[in-house]
């Protein structure tokens, strides 16, 4: 420390000996002036004058008057003089940061921010590397609104400070005021990198995520914010609204628990924030708003086999689930009320109240109406006009809204006048004339909502209902519903769905199926849902499950407040009693059917599950008294039911009392019932057992009624079979007599389609088997992406653990044994070699031939040799060579691995066995010796043995002559060994292969121009060397063309002559072509030496 003291001595005793011997030196006086300065204290009123003295001797030093900023700013606290010393400062060095940012700073504590400005312009002017200045004005810029000039500043102002955070945050909020959200998304981005506590980065991020719909980026990003901040209310709101938004994708999918967990948090998240700042309506709303959509979407999930038997249990469920989403929807209203105290002038709000005032009227099971009396979401609606008249969204909800025909029709009316285009009123103007029976212009308000929003789902819906009044076919309508379904999940669409699947015969359809069990979810109240839930089950051959949700609708039915029709309750028993019947549960059926007889409730449905539940129970006798008793109902039956009831009487006839019996009565029937294509077929069916043909008349006269090609496919079919079975003999069917009648069938209709032998469905265990193996192909195809191995690995363990595969049929263990290679080559291409060797194992060791094993062990080869398990591997190899295979693609992947894992057993070994499979084969042989002979050129040439490479490579083209690229391989490397010096003959095989590429090539070929180029170059051909390198330019695309492209067209525009025919490489100078060469791959040291040299000639 004394020395360090002892040389500052020294150099001031130094620099005042220079004072005397030069009084008049500017900087001497400086350099006094900053020693003084740096001592501090009483000494910078002494620097203070040495600076005044330097000024006066050297006006344009700006530090002097820096320091004299600082003297007068924060000593002497002369403010005017200060700024005025910074000002002469920054303008003789606009770069100097500290007197630029020292003057901001006097002029923003006297509130001078026009001046600020002014400064910090024309120093960014004066210099672009005044940083200070762009990121002051970038500033001052923000906070005056000015947000694309301060784009322009804080840009550059990034260029001095690259790592300021605070500057990324302002570009941030200037990109997002601007509408650019994908720039300013990236600005917050890189101030959160550099400063992981950027809370309004982080909340601003978030906003914009939700803004664009990014819900689950922008929940994580608020959760950011609150975890460096808990308290921060703007990312406390911004959670909710995310999670709102989240949820409500969800509840858009499906997802109705999955959903309320999510309001359920977000409610929570509002609920803290509101209670701690009560003064805020916005977060009020938005509370209000999660539980409204809280209310909506509760779903109902019960253990439905515990609720079937216990009427109670359902009851107490039913009323839990109705009180959650009641409490859920006063809740809101609460939150509504108390928005609207803290902003009476917000007029939403007060429809907002309408809207969840006529959720909770919904959901009261006490609330009886007043037709007479206001009702208050009709006044809040009315609140809402009073303070918005002109709005056609307040008009919207009065229409909606109320219980009056004649004001939802003048409210509606009045919506749009004030917007033509408001396709959800021209959809409620026309379900309101839909109620009040004006069809035509229900269906003119449809077409007209539909055709401005396609998107609408209730229009959709309204097509549906067309057909239940016979305006619409049956499937065009399920089509349409379908479509509202889509786009709108509502319980009412999908309940609609479902009874148009039950006439279309779409009731085992996946679609269905969810979209009943959806609106089980939502509406558990309704015994229609539980009866329509139970026949889809029924329609999907699940009886058990489909007798749960009959029960559960009759005990809805008995615990609602609504009166149910009693064909409605009968309907439902009848259900319930065929799926017991169909179930095996035939003591249940016939108590149910007994129940009916006893209410006078049995009709001609009822009657047949009468009958074969009596059968079922071996009551032969009872069941042909049912069959009679419905006999005599023939006449007076819906013509719809005659088919069903003729075609069971005739197969109960037949199981009880045989083929005579049925015969006899089939022919006591009126023959004017057959008019049925059902009817046909039994009628056909047994006849095709009468070797007498004794119902031959019936039969024919009752295929007239066959229409559709599905049918007489069918009946054809069955036709034939009858064939067979009349014209047996003792020891075999007569076969040829079918075929016969199928081919005669075949010419009459070569458009049908006979061989569809069952309808493939979803549950299907060769359906479920043949998707496995197209997941896993096009897996392989795409490389095996992760969604597809996680979608495979969940099908294939599906398919593992069904029992059916523990037969021991070839056919079901070669199955087994295909699901198992699947399994253990997602497990290898997901990284898990354990679970790979597992499965691969487990197959090695089922009963095959020989040629199925040897892919199992060839997996194993392959999951040894990625585990460096070398020992292992050899082992696995040789097990390969002892199995062999007659796939001809075993033994490619065999010897390439033999190649790529150096493994010298016996090399000519899988040579031979190739050769023999390609001849026991017989199929394709020079194709695939030409494919083989290419795997031995690629080992060759890894191995760097081009001359046995361009051996195996002419062999291959010798086989397949008209595959391109066995050619273009060829020639590659023949112009390897002419570089190499291998001898000119290579050349001209080269010019030959190259040759036959463009002419087998069905589109031009990258590279292969330029090679022919080379070659014909090399043989001395210039004008073929010109012509073949300028069509290589055309055979690529322009936005591929190689750096390499561009450099050899330089070549071609150095040769060119001046002419009056014009080519592409004359459209530029040679070196321009360098340097757009250079620009594609500025790392190729071999442009820039050609670059410098033409640089030099010119």
């Amino acid at each position: 420390m004394d020395s360090r003291t002892d040389i500052e001595e020294e150099g001031a005793e130094h620099l005042f000996r220079r004072l005397q011997d030069s009084s008049d030196d500017a900087s001497i006086h400086f350099d006094i002036g900053v020693f003084l300065w740096e001592k501090g204290g009483e000494a910078k009123e002494k620097a203070a004058q040495h600076f005044i003295l330097s000024a006066k001797l050297n006006p344009k030093n700006g530090d002097c008057f820096k320091y004299l900023g600082h003297y007068y700013g924060g000593v002497s606290l002369d403010t005017q003089r200060a700024i005025k010393c910074y000002q002469r400062a920054v303008v003789l060095n606009p770069d100097d940061s500290e007197s630029g940012e020292a003057l901001c700073n006097l002029l923003d504590q006297g509130g001078k921010e026009s001046l600020e400005v002014v400064v910090c312009r024309e120093a960014s002017e004066m210099s672009p590397r005044a940083f200070w200045a762009f990121r002051r004005l970038g500033f001052l810029q923000v906070h005056q609104k000015k947000w694309s000039e301060a784009v322009l500043s804080l840009q550059h102002a990034l260029r001095g400070y690259p790592t300021c955070a605070d500057l990324w945050e302002a570009l941030g909020l200037a990109y997002q005021r601007l509408g650019r959200f994908t720039a300013a998304i990236k600005s917050y981005g890189r101030a959160i990198e550099l400063d992981d506590t950027m809370v309004f980065a982080l909340v601003e991020s978030g906003n914009i995520s939700v803004t664009l719909g990014s819900f689950s980026k922008g929940v994580e990003q608020f959760r950011q914010a609150l975890e460096i901040s808990p308290r921060c209310v703007p990312a406390q709101y911004g959670l909710a609204l995310g999670l709102l938004g989240l949820a409500k994708d969800c509840i858009n999918l499906g997802a109705y628990q999955w959903g309320a967990s999510l309001l359920e948090e977000a409610s929570e998240v509002a609920r803290a924030s509101a209670y701690f700042l009560r003064n805020i309506s916005c977060i009020w709303k938005l509370h209000a708003d999660i539980q409204l959509a809280y209310a909506r979407c509760y779903p109902w999930i019960e253990d439905v086999q515990e609720l079937e038997a216990n009427k109670e249990a359902f009851s107490a469920s039913i009323i839990s689930w109705r009180r959650t989403c009641f409490l859920a929807a006063k809740h809101a209203r609460f939150s509504y009320q108390r928005a609207s105290h803290l902003s009476p002038w917000q007029a939403n709000i007060y429809a907002d109240i309408a809207v969840i005032s006529d959720l909770i009227t919904s959901l009261d099971k006490n609330y009886k109406q007043d037709i007479n009396a206001w009702q208050l979401a009709e006044k809040m609606s009315m609140g809402a006009l009073l303070l918005e008249g002109d709005s056609y969204e307040f008009w919207l909800a009065l229409g909606c809204l109320s219980d009056h025909n004649a004001l939802n029709q003048h409210a509606l009316i009045r919506a749009l006048q004030l917007n033509v285009s408001l396709a959800v009123a021209w959809g409620y103007l026309g379900k309101l004339y839909r109620k009040v029976d004006e069809k035509q212009l229900a269906r003119q308000m449809f077409d007209r909502a539909r055709s401005i929003d396609p998107g609408l789902a209730l229009p959709w819906a309204s097509m549906s209902f067309e057909s239940c009044v016979g305006e619409l076919e049956s499937d065009e309508a399920f089509e349409s519903c379908s479509r509202a379904v889509q786009i709108m999940p509502l319980a009412e669409f999908q309940l609609g769905l479902t009874k148009l699947a039950l006439l279309s015969g779409h009731l085992s359809s996946s679609q269905v199926f969810g979209a009943i069990q959806q609106a089980v979810q939502l509406s558990p109240h309704y015994p229609e849902s539980h009866n329509l839930h139970g026949l889809v089950c029924e329609a999907r051959n699940d009886y058990k499950s489909a007798s749960t949700f009959y029960r559960l609708a009759r005990h809805a039915i008995n615990i609602g407040s609504r009166s149910i029709h009693n064909s409605h309750i009968r309907e439902i028993s009848i259900n319930l009693a065929r799926s017991l019947s169909k179930a095996g549960n035939a003591a249940d059926a016939l108590q149910e059917c007994e129940h009916l007889k006893k209410e006078g409730a049995l009709d001609d449905e009822g009657l047949q599950v009468y009958g074969f539940s009596l059968w079922q129970l071996g009551e032969n006798d009872l069941a042909l008294s049912v069959a009679r008793s419905l006999a005599a109902t023939l006449s007076s039956m819906q013509k719809t039911s005659v088919a069903t009831s003729i075609c069971f009487i005739c197969r109960l006839v037949y199981y009880i009392r045989g083929l005579d019996a049925a015969i006899t009565s089939i022919v006591k029937m009126p023959k004017e019932l057959f008019q049925s294509s059902k009817v046909s077929f039994v009628m056909t069916a047994i006849n095709a057992l009468d070797r007498q043909n004794r119902l031959g008349f019936v039969v024919s006269s009752s295929r007239y009624f066959l229409k559709y090609h599905e049918e007489i496919a069918g009946m054809h079919l069955l036709i034939a079979l009858s064939k067979l079975v009349k014209n047996e003999s003792d020891c075999c069917l007569d076969i040829q007599s079918g075929v016969a009648h199928l081919k005669k069938a075949l010419h009459m209709f070569p458009n049908c389609s006979l061989i569809r032998c069952f309808h493939q469905k979803p549950w299907n265990h060769d359906s479920r088997y043949l998707l496995v193996l197209n997941y896993l192909q096009r897996a392989r195809e795409q490389r095996f992406p992760h969604h597809l191995c996680r979608i495979l690995n969940r099908l294939t363990h599906a398919a593992l653990s069904n029992d059916l595969y523990s037969r021991t049929e070839m056919l079901y263990r070669y199955r087994y044994f295909q699901l198992l290679l699947c399994a253990s080559e997602i497990s290898l291409q997901c990284g898990n070699h354990m679970t790979c060797i597992t499965h691969a194992k487990k197959a090695s060791e089922l009963v095959l031939p020989d040629d199925y094993l040897f892919f199992a062990h060839l997996l194993l080869c392959r999951v040894y040799a990625m585990k460096g398990d070398h020992l292992s591997f050899q082992k696995e190899y040789i097990r390969c060579l002892e199995l062999k295979t007659d796939y001809h693609i075993g033994w490619i992947c065999l010897k390439l691995m033999e190649c790529q894992y150096e493994l010298q057993i016996d090399s000519n070994t899988i040579d031979l066995n190739f050769e023999e499979c390609v001849k026991r084969s017989g199929k394709l042989c020079n194709m695939w010796m030409a494919v083989y002979n290419l795997v031995r050129g690629m080992i060759s040439l890894q191995k760097r043995d081009l001359v046995s490479a361009e051996d195996f490579m002419a062999q291959a083209c010798s086989l397949a002559g008209f595959e391109s690229c066995l050619f273009l391989c060829h020639g590659a490397i023949c112009m390897e060994l002419v570089r190499q010096c291998h001898g000119s003959q290579f050349l001209s095989r080269a010019i030959n292969s190259l040759t036959k590429v463009h002419e087998h090539s069905l589109i031009p070929l990258p590279f292969v121009s330029v090679l022919v180029a080379q070659a014909e170059g090399s043989h001395g051909s210039k004008e073929r060397w010109n012509r073949n390198l300028r069509l290589e330019w055309y055979n690529w695309p322009p936005e591929m063309r190689p750096a390499e492209l561009y450099f050899q067209m330089h070549m071609l525009a150095r040769q060119l002559k001046v002419g009056p025919n014009a080519s592409i490489e004359s459209t530029q100078s040679p070196h321009r072509w360098v340097i757009r060469a250079i620009h594609m791959n500025p790392s190729c040291m071999r442009y820039w030496r050609i670059l410098q040299k033409l640089m030099e000639e010119t």
